[in-house]
Parts: structure tokens; C-alpha cells; sequence
């Protein structure tokens, strides 16, 4: 089961503004985690975000901290930060003592937290269960279990039990799982996990809204860079220290060097311009792309170090210059924006 935990005590303040999965893991590892009911699990540890369920507000809320955004998870009544940290990138290295994983795994986990991120994501398939085992350490370490445990005993005196989502499932299945709820008065999901980036967007942009719309499933995304694709070091080949040097990962590369990967790249260049006009980097633009989408809760981060993880978070303050203007250049460079006859989208 793949396992979020949104920690949701950090001091939020109304705003009334407008405001690595594949393609980043393997076919085979696809194959194998794609059980027809993987769920997320969504586990609160402060009730001070809780939202009344019959009072859902679609506004932002901001961090008076860390400047952070925070989003209603769907129409339930979670609020999670419009940035998340998956922890696969950060135990996927094979080349580094558990002892390491755990002292890279900390430090980011500190650097997210302290920078407003509430929401962590984990799996039992990351590095065979040790990805959870870590995390659950760290948290206990930084003696963040106190309101764990707070927010649970809340839940449950509520009745309202956890809110759980989907992961990978297709808009039918989702439907399917919502119909069964409403037959037997069950919980419903309340959001779903995709894929989504400046490539891949026809779920994201048009299943998912209507999805919202109809039951009030949110969007949870991943792999905002397209597996590193995004971030440009691609451009002039395959570097020896890349993920896709590695062997495991012989499906990305042929993913890179093939002719769709080459026309991504001169794509990318292009891109380059916009992201210098607006004072950020690649990954930045594409990662305030992604949240520009309201109808996203969060985009979950995938990094390997402090450095990766500090910029990408840097997208926030990337999102405010991302006008309609610069997302019709950016659709204009990309040339495949997904057509819906309802369009939901900002």
C-alpha cells in the first residue's frame, strides 16, 4: 500500500487570490505495483487544518512561516501543502549504506518540513520497506509522533476513520470504487495519484476535473521533472553519473535518445527563454507549471539532495509570475494541450 502522510498543524492565513513513478519507475515495476486496489492512505497529525466537510473552500490558505500554500485534498476537508516530498529518489540509491540513506532522508525531510511541506509519500515497494522504515524513524527522532497520535485520536473519536485515495487507477475504476462507497455507505477516495508534467497531461487536465466535478476527487501528482527529463542535463546525451546511465533504468534512456525524447529536448531549450524571463530555473517553471493547475492538491517532489530539493521547493515563488500569458507561451512551445469540452482548468 502506498502511504501519505500529511502532517497538517503548520499556521496557515486565509489568501483570497485568484489566486519518480513511469514513466518514472520501470514497466516491470509498474506491472508488479499496479494491484487493482494499491490505495494511499492519508494520515493527519494535527486537527488544526481540518475543514468541515459541509463548508469546503477551494481557496488557497498560506503559510505565515514558510510562505507555503496550502489546498483542500479534493472535497474532503484535508488541507496539504501544493508541494510534497516522495521519498522514492531518496532510497532508490543503491551505492550508499543504510546509515547514509537515513542521514540524506533526515536532512531533506527537515529541509521540507521547515519549508511548510506537510505531506511525505512512501511505498512498502521503496528499497523493500525500508523507505517506511526510515521515515517512521525520522519522525519519531524529530518527535513529530506526539501529534500523530493527537490528530488519529481525533479522527477516530469523530468517526470519521482516515481518508484514503488511489493510486494509478484509471477514471472507471475510480467511478467503480465511488459506486460501491455510495451502495454500502462506505468512504469514498478522495483523491487519486497520476503522472503529470510539461508531457504528460491528458489525465491531469481533463479525466481527473470531471472526476472532481462529479464526486470530488482531488489530484495528487508525481514526477513534476518527467524523471529528470525536465531538468535539462540530458540535453547533450546520457551523463555517466545520470539515472538513465544506470542499467535498470535502459527504459528511460531509450525514452531519451529516441526521436519523441530528441523533440522533448528542442522543446525544452525553448522553454529555457521563458524560465530566464521569469527569473527561475528549468525545473522551477516546470514545477509552478504543475501548480498552476488548481485542480491539483500537490505536487509530490522527487530529489536526491539538499540542492535539488531547495530549488524545486523554490517553484513557489516561481507560481505568482506564471499568468495566462505565460502558460499560452509555454502551450504554444508544447503544442499538446489536451482537448475537453468542459474546460476546468485556471
Amino acid at each position: 500500500m502506498q502511504v501519505s502522510i500529511a502532517c497538517t498543524d503548520h499556521n496557515l492565513k486565509g489568501r483570497n487570490g485568484d489566486h519518480g513513478k513511469t514513466n518514472a519507475t520501470s514497466p516491470n515495476v509498474v506491472n508488479a505495483a499496479r494491484a487493482k486496489f494499491r490505495t494511499v492512505a492519508i494520515i493527519a497529525r494535527s486537527f488544526g487544518s481540518f475543514t468541515p466537510r459541509h463548508h469546503i473552500s477551494l481557496k488557497e490558505s498560506t503559510g505565515k512561516l514558510t510562505g507555503m500554500k496550502y489546498r483542500n485534498l479534493g472535497k474532503s476537508g484535508l488541507r496539504v501543502s501544493c508541494l510534497g516530498l516522495g521519498e522514492y529518489y531518496i532510497i532508490s540509491k543503491k551505492d550508499i549504506s543504510i546509515c547514509c540513506m537515513f542521514l540524506v532522508a533526515e536532512q531533506l525531510m527537515t529541509i521540507a518540513y521547515e519549508s511548510g511541506v506537510n505531506l511525505f509519500d512512501t511505498a512498502e515497494v521503496y528499497a523493500s520497506g525500508k523507505a517506511e522504515v526510515i521515515l517512521g524513524n525520522i519522525i519519531k527522532k524529530k518527535g513529530w509522533r506526539y501529534k500523530i497520535v493527537r490528530a488519529m485520536t481525533y479522527v477516530i473519536n469523530q468517526g470519521m476513520s482516515m481518508y484514503w485515495g488511489t493510486s494509478r487507477w484509471t477514471a472507471m475504476e475510480i467511478m467503480e470504487a465511488y459506486s460501491v462507497a455510495r451502495q454500502f455507505n462506505l468512504i469514498p477516495p478522495v483523491c487519486e495519484q497520476a503522472e503529470y508534467h510539461l508531457f504528460q497531461r491528458e489525465k491531469v487536465e481533463v479525466q481527473l476535473p470531471e472526476l472532481y466535478h462529479k464526486i470530488g476527487v482531488g489530484a495528487m501528482t508525481w514526477s513534476p521533472l518527467a524523471c529528470g527529463i525536465i531538468t535539462g542535463k540530458y540535453e547533450n546525451g546520457i551523463p555517466e553519473s545520470s539515472r538513465a546511465a544506470i542499467k535498470s533504468y535502459q527504459w528511460l534512456k531509450d525514452k531519451i535518445v529516441s526521436e519523441d525524447g530528441r523533440k522533448q529536448q528542442a522543446k525544452l531549450k525553448e522553454l529555457c527563454h521563458i524560465a530566464e524571463k521569469l527569473g527561475c530555473t528549468l525545473p522551477q517553471l516546470a514545477v509552478a507549471w504543475c501548480l498552476r493547475n488548481e485542480g491539483v492538491s500537490s505536487v509530490l517532489l522527487g530529489t536526491s539532495n539538499a540542492e535539488q530539493l531547495t530549488e524545486n521547493l523554490g517553484a513557489i515563488q516561481v507560481l505568482p509570475k506564471m499568468t495566462s500569458h505565460v502558460v499560452s507561451d509555454i502551450d504554444h512551445i508544447l503544442g499538446n494541450r489536451p482537448y475537453s469540452k468542459k474546460d476546468y482548468r485556471s
